[in-house]
């Protein structure tokens, strides 16, 4: 400023430098006009990156988790440093296959060396390592500290993992997707097409962690998971589109869960002849519930550890019940928000007591007790943020209302009115066409989701009676 005060006109060799430095430093957002319309303005935007953004040197060393020890370590953004790469994107390529997309913190990333996979505990070998400009590739032979790139022919790496040196392995905090929660049933035009599907779906759910695909033992039907209506949407139209894959789709439902409320202990006997053997043994189990987001624990209490000594028999009875908190007991939605404990088992004879009769005796008495802990619906709710124009409040207010929402607050942005609200996701089908039809065309909105709340008696009804 003193410099412009004076001789009044500045060079960009004085400006750049400053707008660079304030930048680093978090005081000052640079600001840029264009229209991506007609590309206008594109050219100032990468040059603007290029001279303002911090280079990787320009930032803190990155915290990593030391896997041995569990303890916090740094990497620094230099290529002396010890390898430390996270895959933060996967795409499949019709030409290549699947491109592994790797921002290196640390270290140099080379091809034809081996990175180790901290997750899976296995090395991985790098085969190919391309850079991206748009729909153009070019196979380079290392990344370096702060490059991205990507990777080709890795085996059994996921969204998230982290790539590192073996010698002092450890792990970068991983990208956490939340859990899907809408659904529709989808199946092949064909039987021809069903392996088609299966593998298009894979890739799509590898490329997509928010997306997930299972099929349902009892009807067999194939389920696809994702965020919401548009989601769904976009994912069918990838697999016609992309995959060349034809599929008929059911209408998006909404993915409930099950919870419990309040504890329950059940003892249950499971004494059968199979293929003429007996199987046979009594177990005791507890469900209780715990808070709103902690998700499913299944334990093993010590009483039955030392009684039960085989780990292939405990990881039976684990198994059993991580089954039955899968499928739910009202409406074979899967469990959340409990704890499942094996206390004890008796009549244990290790003649008739098999892996066969554990299992079985830990999924049917864990039903048992959680149909005992009086068992609720959660639906998911979503946070809503809408932005219109203060003459369509009245109306956008009273359509939440006969939605089940709560408003949470309202304030001025501009000349429009912000509206944030929470919202049951059932109520919120067709809502991008209610809201234009209220005001007009002129509000807009965007949704996440929150937490799973307890389902009100009506829904509840409703679920079963469906």
């Amino acid at each position: 400023m003193e410099a412009f005060l004076e001789r009044g006109d500045l060079t960009p060799e004085e400006l750049v430098p400053a707008i660079r430095r304030a930048t680093v430093a978090g005081a000052i957002v640079p600001v840029l006009c264009g229209s991506s319309f007609k590309n206008k303005g594109v050219q100032p935007l990468l040059d603007a990156i290029c001279a303002y953004l911090p280079a990787p040197t320009d930032r803190p060393p990155v915290e990593a988790t030391d896997l041995k020890s569990g303890e916090k370590v740094t990497r620094k953004q230099e290529d002396s440093e010890l390898l430390t790469s996270l895959v933060f994107k996967i795409a499949t390529d019709p030409f290549v296959g699947r491109l592994f997309f790797v921002r290196v913190y640390g270290g140099v990333l080379k091809k034809g060396a081996n990175a180790y996979n901290p997750r899976t505990k296995k090395r991985e070998r790098i085969m190919k390592i391309v850079r991206l400009f748009a729909d153009d590739r070019t196979e380079v032979d290392e990344l370096r500290a702060g490059d991205i790139g990507a990777i080709v022919g890795l085996k059994e790496v996921t969204t998230g993992d982290t790539l590192c040196s073996e010698m002092k392995p450890c792990h970068l905090e991983r990208i956490v997707a939340p859990q899907p929660v809408m659904f529709m049933a989808i199946e092949p035009k064909s039987s021809a097409d069903k392996d088609k599907l299966v593998e298009s779906m894979k890739s799509l759910a590898a490329e997509d962690p928010t997306c997930q695909f299972r099929e349902d033992e009892e009807t067999g039907q194939t389920i696809l998971s994702g965020m919401g209506e548009l989601h769904l949407e976009i994912l069918v139209d990838r697999l016609k589109r992309e995959f060349k894959c034809a599929a008929n789709v059911g209408k998006p439902m909404v993915s409930y869960c099950e919870t419990v409320t309040k504890g329950a202990v059940k003892e249950f006997t499971f004494d059968r002849e199979l293929g003429g053997k007996r199987h046979a043994v009594t177990l005791k189990i507890e469900v209780k519930p715990l808070e709103r987001g902690k998700g499913a624990k299944v334990e093993l209490s010590r009483d039955f550890v030392n009684l039960v000594t085989e780990k292939r028999l405990q990881e039976c009875v684990k198994q059993g019940l991580e089954d039955g908190v899968v499928t739910g007991v009202l409406a074979r939605y899967p469990m959340t928000d409990l704890e499942v404990t094996c206390l004890s088992a008796t009549l244990f004879d290790p003649e008739v007591s098999d892996e066969v009769a554990f299992r079985s005796a830990a999924m049917m008495g864990f039903r048992e007790a959680a149909e005992a802990a009086a068992p609720e619906f959660l639906e998911p709710i979503m946070k809503l943020e809408i932005t219109t124009p203060p003459e369509s409040v009245g109306e956008v207010l009273g359509d939440l209302n006969g939605r089940r929402g709560t408003v949470l607050s309202m304030d001025m942005k501009g000349d429009l009115q912000l509206v944030n609200a929470r919202v049951p996701l059932a109520s919120m089908f067709g809502y991008a066409t209610a809201i234009r039809s209220l005001t007009k065309g002129r509000a807009s909105y965007s949704m996440e989701t929150d937490q799973f709340e307890l389902a009100p008696k009506n829904v509840r009804e409703e679920i079963l009676s469906k």
